[in-house]
């Protein structure tokens, strides 16, 4: 297991990336930016060399926004953690990909938006 996998986080930031697979051309720009490497490049399944599109590991995701600033393709998009799951199931990709993978990124994402929901809840009762 990687160091710190399985960690809860302590505290959300208010808003993670999303990559809008469809608009991106894998030129990782993002990837190169990233401060915590929680972007990773996709392959193409025909032509893995010329097809590509990278995607975030929301659970390492800091919400720093500089992949969304770099981003050539406008393909990235911070969105608010609160709602993270919705835009996650919509935002689309290549059919393998999202058949592969389309229900445990929607899981990791819903985790993280209950666990923000969670927190904004708990928040007022702190002071």
């Amino acid at each position: 297991m990687a160091k710190g996998a399985g960690k809860a986080r302590k505290k959300l930031p208010p808003e993670l990336a999303v990559v809008f697979a469809d608009n991106c051309t894998g030129c990782e720009a993002c990837i190169e930016v990233c401060p915590v490497d929680c972007i990773y490049k996709v392959p193409g399944e025909d032509q893995p060399v010329l097809q590509s599109f990278v995607d975030i590991d929301l659970e390492r995701c800091i919400g720093c926004k500089l992949c969304e600033r770099w981003c050539p393709w406008d393909a990235i998009e911070m969105v608010p953690t609160r709602e993270i799951a919705e835009v996650v199931a919509g935002k689309g990709g290549p059919t393998d990909y999202v058949e592969k993978n389309g229900e445990r990124l929607f899981t990791a994402a819903k985790t993280l938006q209950d666990l923000a929901t969670e927190q904004a809840a708990a928040a007022p009762a702190k002071k």
